[in-house]
């Protein structure tokens, strides 16, 4: 049976091989992309609350013209 912390090692030493490749943003393009997130976020959750809004209306008229 392999030893396990053998293998953990391996994996963490890899891990940070990996991450020294990487190429990590600056201060600015992390700050940009925040506020893209933000605004995409703010302006998908807008967007559900509109049709979530629009449809329990036509559900609502359209099951009121039923009960008549």
């Amino acid at each position: 049976m392999a030893n396990p912390f053998r293998t953990v090692r391996i994996f963490l030493g890899e891990l940070v091989g990996e991450l020294q490749k990487a190429s990590w943003p600056t201060r600015s393009e992390l700050k940009d992309s925040t506020i893209v997130v933000i605004i995409a976020c703010a302006l998908l959750g807008l967007f559900t609350a509109i049709s979530d809004f629009a449809l329990y209306n036509v559900v609502d008229t359209v099951t009121e013209f039923i009960s008549r």
